[in-house]
């Protein structure tokens, strides 16, 4: 495992590996990189939606594949040579949009379902989401880490807290969110938000122990 995490460069490579030959065939029906980047907005949007009205199971189901997606625009663009810098942006732009939304429409369903444990877990979820994305994304910027190495460093890369979401989501469906914590549904969600919330926040702490860890900026001296 790489830094802490539960996904390997090796795995991430195996798993690149097993979907380039699907993002080629979306290449050659004409779908390009940023088009597959909003489709799976799009998706995870639904998901999001789904998720306020109390549709649990396709909640969890819709936005799990919603954010599956994100491995198809990057492998189409590897495949095709259509890498760029606008790409990633948009890419990255559109999965933490995403995201959000389908936190909020956790929030939203936990409320309606009169369970407030739940839309209090999911916020804290969100916010500890987004702190991992953040603090990728400003050491990257800042020269600390290149390319993908600071998504090997950490326990809840977005991956993992997919993982973590849709299955907690789909089983919450299956036995219902109630209004009492000891509800087995509302149970399950609960837990699946504390642990991405937990995890999440661990991560933002290996990785800030990670930029803490390199040499010291000359200019700061």
């Amino acid at each position: 495992m790489g830094k802490g995490s539960f996904i390997s460069p090796e795995q991430r490579s195996g798993i690149r590996a097993r979907v380039e030959p699907i993002a080629l065939a979306m290449s050659r029906a004409g779908l390009t990189p940023n088009m597959l980047t909003l489709i799976g907005f799009g998706i995870a949007s639904l998901g999001g939606v789904l998720a306020a009205v109390e549709l649990w199971v396709l909640a969890g189901i819709v936005a799990t594949a919603g954010a599956g997606f994100d491995m198809f625009d990057g492998a189409v663009a590897r495949a095709t040579g259509q890498v760029s810098k606008l790409g990633a942006f948009m890419d990255s732009t559109f999965d933490r949009w995403g995201e959000g939304i389908v936190y909020l429409g956790i929030v939203i369903g936990a409320t309606r379902a009169g369970f407030d444990l739940g839309a209090w877990l999911a916020t804290a979820a969100l916010v500890s989401a987004f702190m991992v994305s953040y603090t990728r994304a400003k050491s990257e910027s800042l020269g600390f880490s290149s390319g993908t190495g600071m998504a090997a460093i950490g326990f809840a890369p977005r991956e993992v807290r997919t993982v973590i979401l849709g299955v907690a989501v789909v089983v919450a469906g299956i036995f219902g969110v109630t209004p009492d914590l000891f509800d087995l549904g509302s149970l399950i969600l609960a837990l699946g938000l504390a642990l991405i919330a937990l995890l999440a926040t661990v991560t933002v702490i290996q990785r800030i122990r990670f930029v803490t860890s390199q040499p010291p900026d000359p200019q700061n001296d």
